[in-house]
């Protein structure tokens, strides 16, 4: 567990606090459990791909993707659900703040993803299927560096398909 410690005197200067923390000490001796939150931010992008692996032969490709193996690709809107989990900042009232995290999805995810063909146009799917749990992971990866609480990447592929990744 991490811990943050701060005596209250007066007005202080008054910080943000963006690592996670579970408890903060008040007074020099009183420790109080911070509540926590899971924070969640929806949005949504439209991409194209092919469901192909360079690793199997074209008869293999069509035979365990079937119609989304094919050559001229096809598409999704994409739902894209970010989140959180962590301490309610005693400060701010918050997890993180939504505009924040907003801009780092605008930023690292849907500036690069949104109307584009992951195949061709997407650094890392050259290589590999672009699956939506692939994708999943690639969208992790992006936020992870810079959202520290990051807890879950949900992607909607449609209505009934949903991948879940948690970093694992």
């Amino acid at each position: 567990k991490q811990w943050y410690q701060r005596r209250v005197r007066g007005k202080q200067n008054i910080q943000s606090i963006h690592t996670p923390l579970h408890y903060i000490t008040l007074y020099q001796h009183t420790i109080i459990p911070m509540k926590k939150a899971i924070l969640s931010r929806r949005e949504t992008f439209s991409s194209s791909h092919r469901l192909h692996s360079r690793s199997l032969s074209e008869q293999e490709n069509k035979e365990i993707f079937g119609k989304c193996n094919n050559p001229n690709g096809h598409g999704h809107n994409y739902v894209l659900e970010v989140m959180l989990y962590g301490p309610i900042d005693p400060v701010t009232g918050m997890v993180m703040n939504l505009s924040d995290l907003k801009k780092i999805l605008q930023d690292e995810v849907l500036d690069v993803l949104d109307h584009k063909n992951l195949d061709l146009d997407v650094s890392g799917f050259q290589d590999k299927p672009s699956t939506t749990e692939n994708l999943a992971v690639w969208i992790w990866e992006k936020l992870a560096k810079k959202v520290p609480l990051l807890h879950e990447v949900k992607i909607h592929e449609t209505e009934n398909n949903i991948v879940i990744y948690r970093g694992d």
